[in-house]
């Protein structure tokens, strides 16, 4: 295991507090900080020790791409203050150090110890820390960026989004509270969004074969996801849209997931099937009562005429509610099919900050991004200027 350790400050012992000093050290290895941090609720599914034990298993050995969990604790008395699950990467020769994410992860977030900040300004002290570690690490780093942040963890606020320099993030989470009774909630959809749905499932189940199914057994379950990557290349090849989820880090990736997580429960893989042919998937990950949709895809236009992937998600959402969920989180993208199932938005937060001169002209342009989003008739002329596309909504 190798560690570097920051005591934070030059404090002695009476001068250190909970606002003023924090010990920060950075470990490189997974596996080895998830066994010195106490046993905690992770703050939304993607901090799961499942999540991050695929993602680190496969990402560990990426080129540029260095894991640097940082476990921060109270410098004065030991307590477990944060756990933040970070790596280091080189982008164009700028050291960059980010979340566990790499445009996989949905929700980025610390897991908060007893010791958590739940003020600004404690919030702001071990921030400072930090950068402070953060700038003496061996190898150095040159720029801090931290996005797609819940601003509340699972009832308690998100330190990090407490910070002065905490921005809206460009995403928003997308979520659908059933309640107790998913007839009624299914009834509180428009009319026409509920008929096509009753309508595309009769013309599904026309053939005596059409089945749906939540897949249980692991190998089942992989090849289900191997599915998945084929109709999801084609579609994004139809498009024209580059696609990386198949590429050979972030496959396995995902197949760590899926062979990992089917039998506990924690990965639900669900299809719509005719005989051999998978129609439609979905992948999510569930803790408790609360279930995220991860990837989705379906068979294209052969089977357009009973809308596969939002009946897919609808089965789902009926079979999971059976089996306990309540919170259906229709993850980052305000595509319009999600506003069909009548999800609520809640919002993210970036936070970027220079750790050297190298990295303060990508501070700086983060910054002028923030400002340039509290206009969007500008943001929309400046993305035409630019030769970019509009953000693409989704039937």
């Amino acid at each position: 295991m190798t560690v570097l350790t920051a005591a934070a400050g030059n404090l002695n012992a009476r001068e250190i507090s909970r606002a003023a000093g924090f010990r920060i050290e950075f470990v490189r290895d997974w596996k080895q900080a998830a066994a010195r941090w106490n046993d905690r609720r992770p703050p939304t599914p993607f901090q799961d020790a499942r999540w991050l034990d695929a993602w680190y298993g496969a990402f560990a050995a990426a080129d540029h791409v260095v894991p640097l969990i940082a476990i921060i604790s109270d410098a004065a008395t030991g307590e477990q203050v944060a756990l933040l699950p970070l790596i280091r990467r080189l982008q164009k020769g700028i050291r960059i150090v980010e979340f566990a994410d790499l445009a996989l992860t949905d929700y980025n977030a610390p897991v908060l110890g007893d010791a958590a900040p739940r003020d600004a300004t404690a919030a702001r002290a071990m921030w400072r820390d930090l950068l402070a570690a953060l700038r003496r690490l061996p190898g150095g780093a040159d720029l801090i960026r931290l996005r797609k942040m819940p601003v509340d963890l699972d009832g308690s606020p998100n330190p990090l989004a407490l910070l002065d320099g905490a921005s809206p993030c460009l995403l928003n989470g997308n979520v659908v509270n059933t309640g107790d009774d998913f007839d009624a909630w299914r009834h509180s959809l428009e009319r026409t969004v509920r008929k096509e749905l009753e309508r595309s499932w009769r013309v599904f189940t026309r053939d005596p074969a059409a089945a749906f199914r939540i897949v249980t057994d692991k190998n089942e379950a992989l090849r289900t996801l191997s599915a998945m990557e084929v109709q999801q290349s084609t579609r994004m090849q139809h498009l024209g849209l580059n696609f990386v989820l198949n590429d050979e880090t972030s496959a396995t990736f995902y197949r760590s997931l899926v062979r990992d997580g089917v039998g506990s429960g924690y990965a639900v893989v669900s299809t719509l099937s005719v005989g051999n042919a998978v129609v439609a998937t979905l992948l999510g990950i569930r803790r408790g009562s609360n279930y995220v949709m991860v990837r989705i895809s379906n068979a294209g236009a052969k089977w357009s005429n009973c809308s596969p992937g939002r009946l897919i998600i609808e089965r789902t959402m009926a079979a999971l509610h059976k089996d306990g969920v309540r919170e259906f989180d229709f993850s980052i993208g305000n595509y319009a099919y999600k506003r069909r199932f009548g999800v609520t938005p809640f919002p993210l937060a970036d936070i970027t900050a220079a750790l050297s001169w190298r990295g303060l002209p990508y501070s700086l342009r983060d910054r002028a991004a923030r400002e340039l989003r509290r206009f969007p008739w500008l943001a929309a002329r400046v993305r035409r200027a630019l030769g970019k596309p509009p953000s693409r909504e989704e039937d």
